[in-house]
């Protein structure tokens, strides 16, 4: 018993040549890592210690550092940073590991 009718084989090869040509313009290009870094992420603060440098956050899961939430102390990459925020402040914001520390790059105040 022959599986294959002939009318199947026509019509595998252009199913096959549509996939190809669609797939040959797909402009969408895929997420840069610096995209997929720059996830933001809801935290509070807790505590802010100008002198220091240092900012304690209580924060949902960080994914591109793969950390859970939990509630620790980050380096800020801009001092001015904490001059803008106190204790008790909802903010969004994006960490990285930058020179073997974790650190606040980006962060806003959620009014």
């Amino acid at each position: 018993m022959n599986l294959i009718h002939k009318t199947s084989i026509p019509l595998f090869a252009a199913a096959m040549a549509f996939a190809f040509h669609a797939d040959a313009h797909n402009h969408e290009k895929p997420a840069s890592p610096a995209a997929v870094a720059a996830d933001m992420v809801e935290g509070e603060v807790r505590k802010v210690d100008k002198e220091a440098g240092k900012v304690t956050l209580k924060h949902g899961a960080i994914k591109n550092l793969d950390m859970p939430p939990m509630t620790m102390v980050f380096r800020v990459k801009e001092p001015d940073l904490l001059d803008r925020i106190k204790a008790g402040d909802k903010i969004r914001f994006e960490a990285e590991k930058v020179n073997g520390q974790f650190t606040v790059t980006k962060a806003e105040v959620v009014r």
